[in-house]
């Protein structure tokens, strides 16, 4: 963790290997006790950040639901939040299963064609 970052960022080391590109799509979350619907700024194949007033703590776990642009079923994954700042969170996915992955790979794909 970047012990020395602003207090309106907290961070770990940024693990990202591509760009985020944008997309806004409302996202279901929750944690061991809470539930919250947000909406996405962007994602790439390792994660999604969400904006909110109220962001987890570093490290908190979640489950994550969330429909992507022209799919019929719903992206249902486990992540963990990693980068904390005043407009929201980021959170780096957990295991995605290889249909998951895919869809997401050719989201970001397709978003990154269309700037």
């Amino acid at each position: 963790m970047v012990e020395d970052a602003p207090e309106e960022i907290q961070t770990f080391v940024d693990r990202r290997h591509s760009d985020r590109a944008p997309v806004t799509v409302r996202i279901a979350y929750e944690t061991v006790d809470s539930l919250f619907s947000e909406f996405t700024r962007n994602i790439n194949e390792g994660g999604v950040f969400i904006e909110t007033e109220q962001p987890l703590g570093l490290e908190e776990q979640v489950q994550l639901q969330f429909q992507l642009p022209g799919d019929e079923e719903p992206v249902k994954l486990s992540g963990r939040v990693v980068r904390v700042e005043s407009s929201g969170m980021g959170i780096e996915f957990g295991e995605l299963d290889a249909i998951a992955r895919e869809r997401i790979n050719q989201l970001v794909v397709q978003l990154r064609t269309d700037r």
